[in-house]
């Protein structure tokens, strides 16, 4: 089991990190709404919580609550820029179908 970023994602995130002052990672879960049941969480971490599992990928710690693994299990999170749009992009083995938005998705 293990959720982890690509060099870009790495990259950005450490950066981020370096620019707020603080923090300790990243945490990624998943929440129910949209269209097709669950849309991913991303947040910058500055304490990890009892319940956390972490990961570290590329020397940045990627942490997942326990409820939220299972529907993540094998993502890789990247960070891509196309055109002038640039942000994280989710590559999730387990996703079996997504809304026309791309906001949501059903595994």
């Amino acid at each position: 089991m293990a959720v982890t970023l690509t060099e870009k994602a790495a990259e950005h995130v450490a950066r981020f990190i370096a620019k707020r002052g603080k923090g300790v990672g990243v945490r990624l879960g998943v929440k129910t709404t949209g269209c097709s049941g669950l849309a991913y969480k991303l947040e910058f971490v500055d304490e990890i919580a009892s319940e956390d599992l972490a990961f570290e990928s590329h020397g940045v710690r990627v942490l997942v609550d326990p409820k939220s693994l299972p529907y993540i299990d094998g993502t890789e999170l990247d960070y891509a820029r196309e055109g002038l749009n640039e942000g994280f992009k989710f590559n999730n083995p387990n996703v079996k179908s997504e809304c026309g938005c791309g906001e949501s998705f059903k595994v």
